[in-house]
């Protein structure tokens, strides 16, 4: 990857209902367009993550921002800005019976067989990720809970 990925923060974090609230109304967005506007915030890239419930069984559709590891594979932050829990995209995502997911991305869909990254491999990744986006370390130091870090190679498009 040549291109930089780095973003410095000039936001003050939303509070975890903000965040809810937020997403909702950025995946509504996400689904109607394709501008430039809508699927870079912030600087960030973002894809838009089906899941299904691991409670509900119901379809669950989260906006995330994504940064590109060397390989050019999106990694999604499951850091819920330092929240105490995981966010439930990501319990649902970890707790799947199907392996595949699927994401759309600016220019189609596509679906991923992600893979929760751990041990050194999400240590390495870590420390490159918070090179370009330095508040995830204020967020890991907000929680007791190890910050996961997902990865969603591009296994087969859709369309």
């Amino acid at each position: 990857m040549n291109e930089s990925q780095k973003v410095e923060q000039v936001w003050e974090t939303p509070s975890a209902d903000e965040i809810v609230e937020l997403t909702k109304a950025h995946v509504g967005a996400m689904e109607t367009m394709t501008d430039d506007i809508v699927w870079v915030q912030a600087g960030m890239h973002h894809i838009l993550l089906q899941t299904v419930g691991r409670k509900s069984g119901n379809v669950h559709k989260v906006a995330l921002p994504i940064w590109k590891d060397p390989d050019g594979h999106r990694i999604a932050v499951a850091s819920f800005a330092g929240a105490k829990n995981h966010p439930s995209w990501f319990l649902n995502l970890r707790d799947r019976t199907e392996p595949r997911l699927r994401i759309r991305v600016q220019d189609g869909e596509f679906w991923s067989d992600a893979e929760v990254l751990e041990g050194e491999e999400r240590d390495r990744i870590w420390d490159l990720l918070v090179a370009d986006r330095s508040w995830y370390t204020d967020y890991q130091a907000k929680t007791e809970r190890q910050i996961p870090l997902v990865r969603f190679p591009e296994t087969e498009r859709i369309g």
